[in-house]
């Protein structure tokens, strides 16, 4: 089970490029029918368009553009995102969200003694922590917070594990 992302903003964004549009079109259309002055004359498109050529500046680069939008979407419809639910293991299809396994891994690490803030940062084969503590030594914490870490992805048992990185920053110097 390997849920990926919803490709939400291209779609979203594209859609919204559609509706204006057919919005557009669509007043113009009425305003034709009902024989007042439209909001973009047909007449003045019609020879802007016919007076250009292909070879034109103007050409070229709307054509650019449309070939550079064409392949940001495809690439955004083709390459997969992150998962939003990381697979179990297991003999039954469970899996975790991204969100709630990063929470229970941040709430394990600021839970380690001395340990007086904790984030943490889910990539898709590493877990980064950045631990604060206001402890004056800091032998052995790294090393409590790692286990830590190790023991909820343990009890947790992701299908791939991911590697732990640990980055501590002290607030106070040992004098």
């Amino acid at each position: 089970m390997k849920r990926r992302p919803r490709r939400t903003i291209p779609a979203t964004l594209t859609a919204l490029v559609l509706l204006a549009a057919c919005v557009l079109t669509a007043i113009v259309a009425i305003q034709s029918i009902i024989g007042g002055r439209p909001l973009v004359s047909y007449r003045s498109v019609t020879d802007t368009l016919h007076s250009l050529h292909w070879n034109d500046t103007a050409v070229l680069a709307a054509g650019a553009a449309a070939v550079l939008l064409g392949f940001v979407l495809l690439l955004a419809a083709f390459l997969p995102g992150k998962p939003t639910v990381l697979p179990l293991t297991g003999e039954v299809d469970a899996g975790v969200t991204r969100r709630s396994l990063r929470r229970a891994l941040q709430n394990t690490a600021a839970s380690v003694d001395g340990v007086t803030r904790a984030k943490l940062r889910l990539g898709r084969r590493t877990i980064t922590a950045r631990i604060r503590t206001d402890r004056t030594n800091t032998a052995g914490l790294t090393r409590a917070v790692r286990g830590a870490l190790e023991q909820r992805l343990d009890e947790v048992t992701p299908l791939t594990r991911p590697a732990t990185k640990i980055k501590l920053h002290a607030t106070r110097n040992a004098p």
